[in-house]
C-alpha cells in the first residue's frame, strides 16, 4: 500500500468489524463442496495464456489460467470470506470426468463446456463464449481423451457464454455443409440477437463493471465472478440452431446419445431448457441450478426473469427425473453425485427462487417499495446453511427488487418518482441544499470516518455529478466504494464497486472504439434482425427531415429481398415483400451487407466500391444512412 490517494486502501475498521461478523454467521463447512470440485480431475492446460485471434489494447489476451493463483490460503481482510471460498473453488481448472462418457472443461471461461462421447464423436454442450477458449478446451480434451470430431452441439440457452465459441469446436465449412446438428430451445435466435446484438453496446459497457473486466486480479481488486472466474474475451460467433426444442418431453438421439428435453422459457434466460440422459441417469440443469444464487435481473441489464416460473421448472425436473438421477451437472460450477445430494440440491435451488418471489410480492402487496423490500428480506436458515444458495453472484437485495420490477415496473408508486431531474441537475440542487460542496464534503468525510460508507457512496453521487472535476469528492466516493466492495459476498457487487472506484481515481476509460457485432455474428442473424438492428441506430429526429421513403432492398446472392420504409423517423422492414412504387431500389450482396454492419461502413462505401447500386432517389437513401449512430464501446457511468 502507498500514500497515493489513487492507490487501493486497506480495510477500514468498520469493514473489518462487518467482515468478522459475517464470517461468524457462516454455516459450517463439511468439505463436500471441495470434494465435488476436485472429483474426476484428469489434467489441465500446460500453457496458462490463451491468446486472442485479434488482440485489442485494453484486453490483449483471451484468458490466463494463472491469474487466479493468488486465491489460496487464509482469506485476506479485503475480501468477503464466503466469496474467497467460492473463488478458490472456481480457480480450479482443467478437464474433469463427470461419469463414464461425460466430461467437462471448467475454468477456461465463466461457463463450462461439456463433452459427451457418442458413437462417432463428441456431443458438445455449451461451447463457451469465444472461439479461443472453446478451441483450448477442445485441444485439452483431444490431448487426454483422443482425437474425435464433434458430431453435434447443444446450446442450453441464449446467453453468449453458451454459444459464442462454437467455431472453436466446429469448422465453418462443416456447418455450412449441414453436417452438424445444432440443438437449442425454441426462441433461441430471437433472444440471442435481442440481448447480445441490439442491446450489446449499453450491456457491454455495464458488463465491464459487473465482471470487473478492466480491474487487475488481486485481493484488492477482482477476485471472482461468483458464477465463475470471469468472461473470456475474443472472437464470438452466432451460428443458428438447426433443431428447435419446442415442447417438454421432446426426445432426440444425437450420435447415439438419447436425450429427453424440458423447456424452461423465461427462467435464467428467455430461451432455456433442461435435459436428461436416461441411459446414463444424468441430468443437465443448464443455468437454472448452479452453485450460487443466480440473478433474477443481472446487473449488466437484461429482461427481468420470472422467479416463480424458475422455481416451478426446477420442481418439474424433480418430478420428472429426481428419483432416477444419479448425477446432475450445469453450465457453471461443479456436478453433484448421488441421489440424496442431487435431490437436496434441486430442492434447495427450487426453494431459493420461490422464496425470493413470494417474499418480495408479499411485501409489495403490503405497500412496501423496492428498497424497503430489499432491506426486509434475508435467506431463511434452511437455505443459508446451504453454501450453494449464497449470493456470490446474485443477491437477495437486488433479486427481490427485480421481482418487484417484473410485476410493477420501475415506478415505486411515489409521485416524486414520476419526473425526477436527471443526475447532473439533481446533483447541483442537492449540493446547494447541503450548504455547498465544502459543507457536503465535510459531512461526508465525517460519515466515512464513522464507517457509514453506504451513505458516503450515495450522497457523493450528487457531488460528483454536480462537479465531476472536484478531486476530493471523487476520491472520497472511491474510498467508500472500495470499502463496500471489500465487504461484498457477491463477486459482481465487488466488481461494480471496485470498477467505480478505479474510474473515479483514474478517469473513465477513453478508447476510440465502437461496439459492433462481429461478422460471424451478423451472418447468423436473419435479414429481419439485421434491419431491426439498423433501425435502432437511426437518429430519429435527424431522419424525420428526410420524410417518407420507400426502399426495395434486393440481395441476389442470398435470393432475398425486403421492403424497407422510413416513416416519421422510424425504420420498418418486411423480408419477402416489395413496394408497389418504391422511391429507390438498393441491390447488394448479403455478404456485403453483413460486412457493412460489422465494420461500421456506409452504403456510400459499397456504392463507391461497386458492390451496391441504388436506382431511384439515391440522395435520400444515402441521407438515411448518414443518420445511423455508431455506439461507443466506452461511455461514462460513474460521472456525467
Amino acid at each position: 500500500m502507498t500514500d497515493d490517494p489513487r492507490s487501493p486502501k486497506a480495510a477500514e475498521a468498520q469493514t473489518l468489524t462487518d467482515l468478522d461478523a459475517f464470517a461468524a454467521a457462516l454455516p459450517p463447512d463439511d468439505g463436500s463442496d471441495a470434494a465435488n470440485v476436485a472429483r474426476g480431475f484428469i489434467a489441465t492446460r500446460a500453457e496458462p495464456v490463451i491468446e486472442k485471434l485479434v488482440p485489442n489494447p485494453w484486453i490483449p489476451i483471451s484468458w490466463d489460467l494463472s491469474k487466479s493463483d493468488f486465491v489460496h490460503g487464509p482469506c485476506p481482510d479485503t475480501v468477503n470470506p464466503a466469496l474467497w471460498r467460492q473463488a478458490g473453488f472456481n480457480a480450479q481448472h482443467g478437464l474433469y470426468e463427470v461419469c463414464d462418457g461425460f466430461y467437462q472443461v471448467r475454468g477456461f471461461d465463466t461457463s463450462s463446456v461439456t463433452f459427451i462421447r457418442g458413437d462417432e464423436g463428441w456431443v458438445v454442450i455449451d461451447p463457451l463464449t469465444t472461439q479461443e477458449s472453446a478451441a483450448a478446451a477442445y485441444e485439452l480434451v483431444t490431448e487426454h481423451l483422443g482425437e474425435r470430431t464433434v458430431t453435434a452441439v447443444i446450446y442450453t440457452h441464449s446467453h453468449l457464454d453458451h454459444y459464442g465459441g462454437i467455431l472453436g469446436v466446429v469448422d465453418q465449412e462443416r456447418l455450412d455443409a449441414g453436417e452438424i446438428p445444432i440443438v437449442a430451445p425454441e426462441g433461441f435466435l430471437r433472444e440471442a440477437v435481442s440481448e447480445n446484438v441490439v442491446a450489446a453496446p449499453v450491456m457491454g459497457r455495464r458488463a465491464m463493471y459487473q465482471f470487473g473486466m478492466l480491474l487487475p486480479w488481486s485481493e484488492h481488486h477482482h477476485v471472482d465472478q461468483g458464477l465463475g472466474k470471469a468472461v473470456s474475451t475474443g472472437s464470438s460467433a452466432l451460428v443458428p440452431p438447426t433443431i428447435d426444442i419446442t415442447e417438454t418431453g421432446q426426445e432426440l438421439v444425437l450420435d447415439g446419445v438419447r436425450i429427453e428435453f424440458q423447456l424452461t422459457p423465461e427462467s435464467e434466460a428467455p430461451a432455456e431448457m433442461h435435459f436428461y440422459f436416461p441411459d446414463h441417469r444424468v441430468l443437465c440443469m443448464a443455468e437454472n441450478c448452479t452453485t450460487t444464487m443466480h440473478n433474477v435481473l443481472t446487473l449488466r441489464g437484461a429482461l427481468v426473469r420470472d422467479a416463480l416460473l424458475w422455481s416451478r421448472y426446477i420442481d418439474e425436473a424433480l418430478d420428472r427425473w429426481g428419483d432416477e438421477t444419479d448425477v446432475v451437472f450445469a453450465s457453471h460450477g461443479w456436478p453433484h453425485w448421488g441421489g440424496d445430494d442431487v435431490r437436496e440440491y434441486l430442492v434447495n435451488q427450487r426453494d431459493l427462487y420461490r422464496w425470493l418471489h413470494d417474499q418480495a410480492m408479499r411485501l409489495a402487496n403490503l405497500g412496501f417499495t423496492p428498497n424497503e423490500i430489499s432491506a426486509r428480506i434475508d435467506l431463511p436458515s434452511g437455505l443459508w446453511t446451504d453454501w450453494r444458495c449464497h449470493g456470490y453472484y446474485g443477491t437477495v437485495s437486488h433479486n427481490v427488487r427485480a421481482v418487484y420490477q417484473r410485476y410493477l415496473g420501475w415506478y415505486d408508486g411515489h409521485p416524486s418518482s414520476l419526473d425526477p431531474y436527471e443526475p447532473t441537475e439533481a446533483g447541483r440542487r442537492y449540493v446547494d441544499f447541503m450548504g455547498g460542496m465544502d459543507e457536503l464534503l465535510t459531512k461526508a468525510r465525517t460519515a466515512f470516518e464513522s464507517g457509514d460508507h453506504r451513505w458516503v457512496a450515495e450522497v457523493l453521487r450528487h457531488a460528483v455529478f454536480a462537479d465531476p472535476t472536484c478531486e476530493e469528492a471523487r476520491l472520497l466516493q472511491a474510498d467508500a466504494f472500495e470499502q463496500l466492495g471489500y465487504r461484498a459476498e457477491s463477486g459482481p457487487w465487488r466488481d461494480v464497486y471496485l470498477t467505480g472506484a478505479q474510474e473515479l481515481r483514474q478517469g473513465t476509460v477513453n478508447v476510440p472504439a465502437f461496439q459492433r457485432p462481429r461478422y460471424e455474428v451478423v451472418r447468423g442473424m436473419t435479414l429481419q434482425q439485421v434491419f431491426d438492428l439498423l433501425a435502432v441506430k437511426v437518429d430519429g429526429p435527424a431522419a424525420t427531415a428526410i420524410g417518407h421513403l420507400a426502399i426495395d432492398w434486393r440481395l441476389p446472392d442470398a435470393d432475398e429481398m425486403a421492403r424497407v420504409e422510413l416513416s416519421n423517423g422510424t425504420l420498418h422492414s418486411t423480408p419477402g415483400l416489395s413496394h408497389a412504387a418504391p422511391d429507390a431500389t438498393v441491390t447488394c450482396g448479403r455478404a456485403a451487407l453483413n460486412d457493412m454492419v460489422a465494420t461500421g461502413g456506409t452504403l456510400a462505401d459499397l456504392v463507391d466500391a461497386g458492390t451496391a447500386t441504388i436506382d431511384g432517389d439515391a440522395d435520400r437513401v444515402l441521407a438515411l444512412w448518414d443518420t445511423l449512430t455508431d455506439f461507443p464501446l466506452f461511455y461514462a457511468i460513474i460521472e456525467p
